[in-house]
């Protein structure tokens, strides 16, 4: 039976411009492989209201299952959640038990829960809520969509709390090997490999190392016997 599916969506002018270099698609990646999740998709939008929508609808039609990252803090420039909520069509306001999670943080630091906080408690109808022991503002998920914040220890921190309540498939197993060869030497090889491995995949990586190209080839699949034989067939073509 296949895995599960996943897509991510990541959301954010800041990452598009450059300005700042996304690291939760590694992390979910890491993450989803181990529980046997296929991360299949990665998106990158901006802040524009239409984007967001689109892309929750198409994902959320097209996987098992979607993430999301970013665009669900304070400022005005957070619209991830009514853009979510526009996605399936259902209204958002400020939930109660989500206000009352950013009073107690807030309470606890003196600090004043104000209308721009408050923007953080906007939860669609019908979502349940991610926890978030960092700074307490939750992400949610609404049917098969997860909506998490874009600062990377929140992320993980989120993402760490739903991950158990997700039903995964086989790990993801791999095995590496680096061949001292430019990748014209081994393609043929690696190409008769592949097709007599059809189940597993098979990657290579070219890199140049003091003077020298070579390549690190990976073989992953879900059945270890199958990467052990085809993992000991490459070591026989190219022996170190």
């Amino acid at each position: 039976m296949p895995n599960p599916t996943a897509a991510m969506l990541v959301i954010g002018d800041e990452i598009l411009s450059g300005r700042t270099r996304d690291s939760n698609m590694y992390h979910l990646a890491g993450e989803l492989t181990r529980v046997g999740i296929d991360l299949a998709e990665v998106r990158v939008v901006s802040d524009d209201a239409d984007a967001i929508t689109g892309a929750v609808r198409a994902l959320s039609d097209g996987f098992d299952m979607v993430f999301t990252s970013g665009g669900i803090g304070p400022t005005h420039d957070d619209i991830t959640a009514e853009n979510v909520a526009r996605a399936f069509g259902v209204p958002i306001s400020v939930r109660d038990d989500a206000r009352a999670l950013l009073a107690a943080h807030y309470a606890r630091s003196g600090t004043e829960l104000n209308e721009s906080r408050l923007r953080m408690a906007r939860i669609p109808d019908g979502a349940t809520l991610i926890d978030n022991p960092i700074s307490a503002a939750p992400g949610f998920t609404l049917g098969n969509v997860h909506v998490m914040a874009g600062v990377p220890t929140i992320f993980e921190a989120m993402l760490a709390s739903i991950l158990p309540t997700l039903v995964g498939g086989a790990p993801l197993l791999s095995q590496s090997l680096q061949i001292f060869r430019g990748e014209g030497d081994i393609a043929g090889p690696l190409s008769e490999l592949a097709a007599r491995y059809p189940d597993l995949g098979i990657g290579c990586y070219p890199f140049q190392r003091d003077g020298a190209f070579g390549a690190q080839v990976v073989i992953r699949g879900q059945d270890g016997g199958r990467v052990d034989a085809a993992i000991a067939e490459l070591n026989a073509m190219f022996p170190a």
